[in-house]
This record gives C-alpha cells, structure tokens and sequence, in this order.
C-alpha cells in the first residue's frame, strides 16, 4: 500500500510518516520545497493549487490523508484557497485517477463555522469531503501538542516565565500528535463503521479540560509553578490586535484566534468518539506534555 499525504512537511504530518515508515508503509508526499531523500518516502513538488501535482501525489496510491491546511491567514481569502480550494483540488485528483480513500484531517473548528474564518472555510471543505462520492472519513481533532509543535510552544515557553495567558472561561480537549498519527494510520483501511463518519479523538479525558487546569499542566511539565492569567474574550481581541500590530502576518494571536479561543466549548462530541477497537489514546496527557517540555529543551527552543 503507497500513501498520498498532503502535509508531510507539517508538525502532524512528520509524525505521521515517521509512524508509517516505522510499520513499513511506503508514503508519497506533497511538499513546496526539496527536501531530504529518506527510504520509503518520495517527495512530489507543488502545492494544493498545482493539479499537475496533485495528479502525480495521488497516482497509483491506495488512499489519501489530507492533512495540509492553513490554520492562520490574514484574511478569509486565504483560508478559502487553502483550505477550501486546496481540498476541491485533491479530491478531483483522487477521483480522477481512482483513488477512492480518502482521510481527511479538518478541525474541531468545523463544528462551529459561524465563529471563525478558519473554522467556516474547514466546514466548507468538509462538505466537499462528503459530497465527494469517495469513501471518506473526517476527523476533527481538538488542539494537538507534542514535539515539533511551534502553536502550543507559546504557552510552554510563558511557562517557563511563569506566566501563562489563557481563556477565563470554557474547556477544551487535547490529543497528542502521535495519538492522533496512529488514528489517521489506523483508518486507512475503512470499511463499515468507519467509512463516511466524522471523528473527534481527544486523550480520553472526560469532558476535557479547563483552559486553567491545562495552563497549569503546562506549568508543571516545564518545573514551574506557574501563575494562570485568564483573558476575556475582550482582552483576548486586544491582545490580538497588539499582536497583529507588531508582528503582522507572522502574528500567532489573530483577531479570527480570539474569536475561536473565546468559545466555551471545544471538547469533542461524545456521540463523535472513534470506535474502541480501532483506535484509543495512548499517552497520558501530564506525562506527553513533560516530554514535550523536554524535546523542546533539547531543540533549545526554550
């Protein structure tokens, strides 16, 4: 079985070719720029836009993971090319060339596409996903941690100053990236039960966790006892609209963020659980967030 992944070059993504080639699974990926030559790997250049690509990623493969995507954009324009238009470009590359699997990673953001341009764009390309007549599988994953991550490092490295800014209100659930490698893996095969359903993993905590409660997780992962400022939804567009002022595109608090952090509830749907006997989480969430801690340490991230 060959695997056509969009996203390899990603923080989920390198976890999941390194779990695939580790169970010997050949993996074809899309990538912008060259990148190192690795056995069981082969790199197809181009990107969503490009259909030549696209048509080269997903020949003679068995199954497609999409996992591409982008999370933060200036504007709605760019999470509708990327997100909207990228995904009607795989999923006719696929069709075209017979590729009828296809596992596609959206967001738990797509459950609630009035509060945020990334969320609406992820449920839009969803709905492609499900007209598409491939025998698909969607997963929504809640916010995923682990090693390679640059979007959670925030919060690890305000630890590690004591501070950590988090939502006043609401929960959230969390998955660490190798759970959710696994289940995207797992899934690849199909079949009843499993074929045009909508997944939404998390650790297996029950009904999640406080945005405080996380925060000092957090703290404890990196040694410090660190102190919870929890944001309002007001403070949290201020300190987004700072952000985008002194950072600009490269700004990790948007305006669109602040609107979807400020949601009480992104813990996933219990009704939305992957079936037991296919997949379940495998680290703890403490403990993944102190070797998380620890991986960024030895990057000299901190």
């Amino acid at each position: 079985m060959t695997i056509a992944l969009t996203g390899g070059t990603g923080f989920v993504g390198q976890t999941l070719i390194d779990r695939a080639l580790a169970e010997g699974i050949p993996i074809r990926a899309l990538a912008r720029r060259k990148q190192a030559e690795r056995e069981g790997i082969s790199w197809c250049a181009g990107d969503l836009g490009d259909r030549k690509a696209l048509a080269e990623l997903v020949r003679g493969a068995q199954a497609v993971i999409h996992v591409a995507g982008v999370v933060n954009a200036p504007d709605a324009a760019g999470f509708e090319e990327g997100n909207v238009r990228g995904t009607r470009n795989l999923i006719e590359a696929a069709a075209e060339a017979g590729v009828q699997r296809f596992v596609f990673v959206s967001s738990l953001s797509a459950r609630e596409p009035a509060i945020s341009l990334y969320g609406s764009s992820k449920h839009r390309a969803e709905r492609l996903v499900k007209a598409s007549g491939l025998e698909w599988t969607t997963v929504r994953p809640p916010a995923i941690y682990g090693p390679r991550d640059r979007e959670m490092f925030e919060l690890f490295r305000a630890a590690k100053w004591g501070v950590v800014p988090v939502p006043s209100q609401g929960r959230l659930s969390v998955i660490h990236v190798d759970d959710l490698a696994q289940l995207l893996l797992a899934l690849v095969p199909g079949g009843e039960g499993i074929a045009h359903r909508t997944f939404e993993p998390d650790d297996g905590r029950h009904d999640g966790w406080s945005h405080a409660e996380f925060a000092r997780a957090i703290g404890w992962a990196v040694g410090r006892r660190a102190m919870v400022l929890g944001l309002s939804p007001r403070a949290l567009h201020r300190v987004a609209r700072v952000d985008t002022a002194l950072r600009r595109h490269r700004a990790k608090m948007t305006i669109d963020r602040a609107s979807y952090f400020s949601h009480p509830d992104w813990v996933v749907g219990h009704g939305s659980r992957v079936p037991q006997d296919l997949w379940h989480p495998r680290i703890e969430t403490r403990e993944g967030l102190k070797a998380t801690a620890q991986w960024y340490r030895e990057q000299g991230w901190f």
